[in-house]
């Protein structure tokens, strides 16, 4: 295909990058310069950027290159793999390995798609990206639309191609003030659908770094990355082109007609949706992971429906998040975001008939596509990285400032350092070209941060508070956790560590509860409980020493002989430590039955107190110089 008319030869600027001037197309953005990073020849005339969350308003029309434009910065390593040409159709893979796996994985997948998958990618492709993301709050969606009075007119697909173009519109019967994407910002959920708007505002469109990196869309490519015309047209007048990849049939009328302005990288449908997911996530907390793992489904339909290559995806979630970020921590919007969160927990509790404490149950009941938590990591985790290949050593991440935001309502008992170092240690790894770029905002990886620390690197205190409701009073912890600090837990709330987790700097209650959720909630250090209550909600090996001072340890007894904490070293009971006996439900132990407790090498000291929460029962303790047992008898 030729080059369009009057197109200018290409520039260096003063700091290396390829700089080309493009006309404006009637209708569409103005788009005066494209950009690639190159190495510039003088690197001491380099000054440093700005910090993305300071330079985020720069992602505007005018501005095309990577010094000017902020999100076109955070994208740079794009240009390790495609160098863009004079024209939209004479670009260069540079990795060439990396764009033949992206284009295998879209034939693949649109060769594989069937008729219901394509429907699906039709909807999401025409249906407003804020509405699509509804869905992601489960059993509060409905809710959710009404109280907003969110609404669309795409409810499904055609059979075949569609007549005309089809766009999203508010339907003829919608209530009165009903608006599209995130709802109306005068309704009962006002100040939510105002801040998904203005996450998704005038600074986050994905349109000036298309025009940077005019990368073609994986319909007009062959495996090579090559753009192969068949010198035809189509019934409906569009070029056809030799590509392995196809668009899904409900979709011919909805793709642009010019390649110049319809470039593939990033994927503004993915910029759209993850924006979205992140402002509901932000005031819904309670729907934090299954919010994102639905932005990641719904952009992994862009692939589907042969409209984007997974590049495209992921450049489309990297500036996303960036932009997010950026936006809640401007304070421009601070009284905003506190508005929408507190009026989304006001609106949900008042019409659940639930509290802060109870919310999170409620919106993880009943009928719900992302009930299960393990699932939705199953499919997350290839969509973080999808045909890109690791190469090189570990490096260790960096935080982009200002991304703790991000965490502000779904861990907000911890610190703003405290957040920056749970993204830190569930980053992921370095080595995946894309993701390694400016900042490194591809690295982070929200699923998993909103699990809690991925890494002990150093000691790490927590409180949590009983009287503040919600995330503050109870949480829990799912993440393996690793490293050489420990946990110090203080406050009257309650944190559960459910990983298996091998951290070696010890565990020390203070204050409150601490539940163990499985046999390696403590690591491999020593634990120590000096008030509060040690909740062991099966069984729990102690890899070191276990001592308590005060406080109860409480564990459930059920039918067998396997007693429900072992201790590896010396177990110390001194000044007035309780043992609380919970009996099981399900396989309640029988009375008069010796019921092992404690196995541990040795065992210095007893508890000051035995209780049984069970009326008419006690508990008579067999203390040995390896544990204790009990055996239940009544009053």
């Amino acid at each position: 295909m030729p080059s369009p008319a009057g197109h200018p030869s290409s520039v260096l600027n003063r700091r290396g990058f390829l700089t080309t001037s493009l006309a404006a197309s009637a209708g569409v953005l103005a788009a005066p310069a494209v950009a690639v990073w190159l190495p510039a020849a003088d690197a001491k005339a380099q000054t440093v950027p700005a910090a993305f969350v300071d330079d985020y308003r720069t992602n505007v029309a005018t501005n095309l290159t990577p010094e000017t434009n902020a999100v076109v910065r955070i994208l740079d390593a794009f240009a390790q793999v495609w160098k863009t040409g004079s024209a939209w159709n004479t670009g260069t893979p540079l990795r060439p390995e990396v764009l033949r796996a992206d284009m295998r994985y879209c034939a693949r997948t649109t060769a594989r798609r069937t008729d219901a998958q394509a429907e699906e990618a039709f909807v999401y492709d025409r249906q407003h990206q804020s509405y699509a993301l509804i869905a992601g709050l489960g059993p509060l969606a409905g809710l959710y639309k009404s109280g907003a009075r969110a609404v669309t007119s795409i409810t499904g697909a055609p059979d075949g191609t569609p007549a005309a173009t089809v766009n999203d519109a508010v339907p003829a019967d919608a209530p009165a003030g009903s608006a599209l994407g995130a709802g109306a910002h005068d309704s009962a959920l006002g100040k939510v659908a105002e801040l998904v708007d203005t996450v998704r505002g005038p600074y986050a469109s994905g349109n000036p770094a298309k025009y940077a990196y005019q990368y073609p869309r994986p319909w007009r490519l062959n495996e090579d990355s090559e753009v192969v015309d068949t010198g035809r047209t189509d019934a409906f007048g569009f070029p056809v082109y030799d590509s392995p990849v196809a668009v899904a049939p409900q979709l011919l009328r909805q793709r642009g007609t010019s390649a110049t302005d319809d470039g593939g990288f990033p994927s503004g449908h993915t910029n759209a949706f993850h924006l979205a997911a992140l402002a509901y996530a932000y005031a819904v907390p309670e729907r934090f992971q299954e919010l994102v793992t639905r932005a990641l489904e719904l952009s992994h339909t862009r692939i589907v429906a042969g409209m984007h290559h997974t590049v495209d995806v992921l450049g489309g979630r990297i500036m996303a998040t960036a932009l997010a970020a950026a936006t809640l921590a401007d304070p421009a919007n601070a009284e905003l975001k506190a508005a929408a969160r507190a009026q989304a927990l006001a609106y949900f509790t008042a019409h659940t008939g639930t509290t802060a404490d109870t919310l999170y149950a409620y919106a993880h009941t009943g009928s719900d596509p992302y009930a299960d938590r393990d699932a939705n990591a199953r499919a997350v985790r290839p969509r973080l990285t999808y045909v890109l290949a690791r190469q090189g050593r570990e490096v260790e991440p960096t935080v982009p400032k200002g991304a703790e935001v991000l965490l502000e309502t779904r861990l907000p008992y911890l610190s703003a350092d405290q957040r920056r170092e749970v993204l830190r240690t569930t980053a992921l790894p370095s080595g995946y070209v894309l993701l390694d770029g400016f900042e490194q905002w591809g690295r982070l990886n929200l699923f998993a941060a909103a699990d809690g620390y991925g890494a002990f690197d150093t000691d790490v205190t927590v409180a949590l508070d009983a009287a503040a409701g919600g995330f503050a009073a109870a949480d829990a912890w799912r993440n393996d956790i690793d490293g050489s600090g420990g946990l110090v837990k203080r406050g009257t709330g309650t944190l559960t560590l459910t990983g298996r987790n091998r951290y070696t700097g010890g565990t020390v209650l203070a204050r409150g509860t601490l539940v163990a959720g499985c046999e390696d909630a403590l690591g491999h250090g020593d634990v120590r409980v000096g008030a509060g209550t040690l909740r062991v909600a099966e069984r729990l090996r102690v890899r070191g020493s276990y001592a308590q001072d005060a406080g109860a340890l409480e564990v459930t007894l059920r039918a067998g002989r396997q007693a429900p904490l072992t201790v590896r070293q010396l177990m110390v009971l001194g000044g007035s430590p309780v043992l609380s006996l919970r009996l099981d439900t399900e396989r309640p132990p029988a009375l008069g039955r010796t019921l092992p407790v404690l196995d541990v090498p040795r065992l210095c000291g007893r508890f000051d107190r035995i209780e049984v929460n069970s009326d008419g029962l006690r508990a008579v303790p067999v203390y040995t110089a390896e544990g204790l047992s009990v055996r239940l008898v009544q009053r």
